[in-house]
Formats: structure tokens, sequence, C-alpha cells
């Protein structure tokens, strides 16, 4: 134990477990119950991944707990420049969009001239729009535009991103959307 500059009855004192809870502002090594010293840390074993929020493009830090590869928990990264270990209600609540007992794995579906919704599967769903896309870049191809020019591009389609997606994400649908020729991709977190 380091110098003290206290009396040695002070010490002693401080030994004392109800004294010794004030003296030290309730920080000392007595401000602990024995059963919380026998609990043990909430992330003992799990493998801690940093990660960022998924959510409006700050780039708050996360710490992504897992065991086995299942997800644990999610909490505010106090190494984060950013924000330093807190985060907002939905950074917060980011593990639902993975753990939701509720999250929707079909999609509503409303055919042309329709009155009625119908439940497709989310392959079936991501093969129709795959197609839509490809057939609407083809039909509205242009190599040049009114004044002549070399455009290669396509007005057929548009992107709009939601601030969900991660940096990482959003970079590479912009690549995506650009290479197939878009020119209108923009991101919900900046409007």
């Amino acid at each position: 134990m380091g110098e003290s500059h206290r009396p040695e009855g002070f010490e002693r004192l401080r030994k004392l477990p109800l004294v010794g809870k004030a003296a030290d502002w309730g920080m000392g090594p007595h401000s602990a119950s024995k059963t919380t010293k026998k609990a043990g840390a909430r992330i003992a074993g799990l493998k801690a991944t940093e990660s960022i929020c998924p959510y409006c493009a700050v780039g708050c830090g996360q710490v992504v707990y897992t065991r086995d590869g299942e997800l644990i928990d999610i909490e505010g990264n106090p190494r984060s420049p950013i924000n330093q270990g807190t985060l907002c209600p939905k950074g917060s609540a980011s593990r639902q969009l993975v753990q939701q007992p509720g999250r929707l794995t079909k999609v509503k579906y409303r055919r042309p001239g329709g009155t009625e919704w119908e439940e497709l599967d989310l392959e079936m769903a991501m093969d129709m729009i795959a197609e839509r896309v490809i057939r609407a870049r083809e039909d509205h191809w242009q190599v040049r535009n009114e004044h002549g020019w070399r455009v290669d591009r396509t007005l057929g389609f548009a992107h709009l991103g939601g601030a969900t997606l991660d940096n990482e994400e959003n970079y590479l649908i912009k690549k995506f959307f650009s290479a197939m020729g878009a020119v209108q991709i923009e991101n919900q977190a900046r409007i």
C-alpha cells in the first residue's frame, strides 16, 4: 500500500465497513457488497468487437459483445472520440435491429392494379427488385445527352439511402449505383 499522510488511527477507522464507505465517498474497497464482488463482470468471457453505430451517420463508437457468434449486448465505446461511451436512444437500442422478435421476415407486395396486399418471401422480392433495376437501366440508358455530350447514364432509377446503414455500406451502395450509371443518389441522413 502506498505512503499515506493521514494519521494511523484514521487508516484503522477506514478499514471498518460502514466508516470506510463514508470516508471513501462510496468508491473505496468497502463500496461493493460481498454479493456484488462474487457476481463478477457482466461481460466476462464475451468477445468484444469495436464497431460503429448504424444510425444517423455521426459515427458513434460501439462495443459489440458476442458469445459463440451470438449477439449478447451492445454499448457505447468509451474509447471513441466522438461519443466517449454514450449513445442516443436509437444507438442504445441497435441490438433490436438483429434480435427484435417482431422483426418482419416477409415482404408486403401489391401488384400493379391490385387492391390487396400479398406476402412474398424476401428472396422472391429481392429477385423482383433486381429484375426491375436491370430493366429500368436498359430501357432508360443514355449514351449522349441533349447537347451531344457522352454521359453513359440512366435516369430510370434513383437511390435514397437510410440512416440505419453504416459508412461502409453507404460507400458500397454509392459505388454500386454509380457503376450502374445512376446519378440521383442521396441519403436521408443528409436531407
